[in-house]
């Protein structure tokens, strides 16, 4: 498999990618390549690719701004929680700060208990806790932190929620039916969260549960920096959403791109993680197709739509995903051979038994910890030349 990580210097630090060399198209040699208008073309590095997640020139450079960022300042504190330590990590190295330290253990009876090892009386706070499978351990414990934080006199307290679990309960599709999102949005503010930073959520409409700001950051300019990479010919290319909600992502990945064109498999779920694939609609014959969604639980959906897409011509088949859940059945379905290359980031830890030589793994360490100064200092992730960066 490849891996992307974020190294340890924090103004240059990028993320260096190791691609296995069989994995190159044989359509080298084309002149039309995909074009990608997010970062700066692709580098090398002792022959491997160089990919940045955000561009060294756009964070070295202090012209294009109207406010200097002090990368020193004290009142700014990140915490990890334990769901995704590894990647709290590579945020605080990119940032050029250390981890705060806290204390997190639990009972013999499976209660939580939130120490702070420091002070954080009128700091900038932010907690960085995906509520990643074990969903309700991790949910609590990032409410626990957030208590922990706001009666320690915290001034700001930042939920830095990488994956946000309930997101899919975000509507009532049945009569007496729960909306979770809804519920998890209430329990966060209520325990004293000022702010949410959330990478991907599965719908925009979660924004609105919160009665607090939510900064939003899409994890589409990591992935797209890593095909912009691919000497896959963009005549060939056509974009595949595998579900109709989720045309709009699909679209818009498309128009990056090189405007590919774009194509549907059309499903009918028959329960909760089963799916059902109807028909498509598009035109794949022999072109690649890039799977696009916002997450991969068990890979029902998107396997039976790649198994579609190679009986309607499909030459390659590369699906790319900012959440990977991988709950069982996943992993047999996507190391079956449907799929070139499994494209994910590392917003949610994979655990090594769960590798396969198919997985990418990209890192949003340096997207997530820009956005933390961005808020940090109050400047807009759409100010330029930060709006590609895909921060509402």
């Amino acid at each position: 498999m490849a891996l992307l990580h974020s190294s340890a210097p924090a103004l240059t630090s990028a993320a260096t990618l190791f691609s296995n060399n069989n994995k190159t198209s044989s359509l080298s040699g084309l002149q039309h390549r995909i074009r990608c208008n997010v970062v700066e073309p692709l580098k090398c590095e002792n022959g491997y690719p160089f990919v940045s997640t955000l561009s060294n020139d756009f964070l070295a450079s202090k012209s294009h701004l109207d406010f200097t960022i002090n990368k020193h300042d004290t009142r700014l504190r990140i915490f990890s929680g334990t769901a995704n330590p590894a990647l709290s990590q590579e945020i605080a190295c990119y940032m050029g700060l250390e981890l705060g330290k806290i204390k997190i253990k639990r009972f013999a009876d499976g209660e939580i208990y939130v120490q702070l090892q420091e002070s954080v009386r009128g700091c900038d706070v932010f907690l960085v806790q995906p509520t990643c499978p074990p969903a309700n351990e991790n949910l609590m414990e990032l409410l626990i932190m957030i208590d922990a934080c706001r009666r320690a006199s915290a001034k700001n307290i930042t939920a830095v929620i990488p994956y946000f679990g309930y997101a899919r309960a975000d509507r009532k599709t049945q009569g007496r039916e729960s909306i979770a999102a809804k519920l998890v949005a209430n329990l966060i503010t209520e325990a004293g969260a000022n702010r949410v930073l959330a990478c991907d959520l599965h719908s925009g409409q979660s924004m609105g549960y919160f009665d607090i700001p939510v900064d939003h950051v899409y994890g589409q300019p990591v992935i797209l920096d890593y095909l912009a990479s691919k000497t896959i010919c963009s005549d060939d290319l056509v974009v595949v959403s595998p579900d109709v909600g989720g045309v709009a992502r699909a679209r818009a990945f498309a128009k990056k791109l090189s405007d590919a064109p774009l194509a549907i498999v059309d499903k009918r779920r028959h329960g909760h993680n089963v799916a059902e694939v109807m028909n498509l609609i598009g035109d794949v014959k022999g072109k690649v197709a890039v799977m696009v969604d916002d997450m991969i639980d068990t890979a029902g959906t998107i396997a039976k739509g790649a198994a579609l897409l190679h009986q309607e011509g499909a030459r390659e088949v590369y699906a790319c995903t900012t959440h990977a859940v991988f709950s069982p059945p996943a992993i047999e379905r996507l190391s079956s051979g449907l799929f070139q290359e499994v494209i994910i980031t590392n917003t949610i830890p994979v655990s090594e038994k769960n590798y396969f030589p198919q997985l990418t793994i990209l890192s949003v360490a340096n997207l997530l910890g820009e956005t933390i100064w961005r808020v940090h200092d109050d400047c807009s992730g759409g100010y330029e030349p930060y709006s590609s960066l895909g921060i509402d």
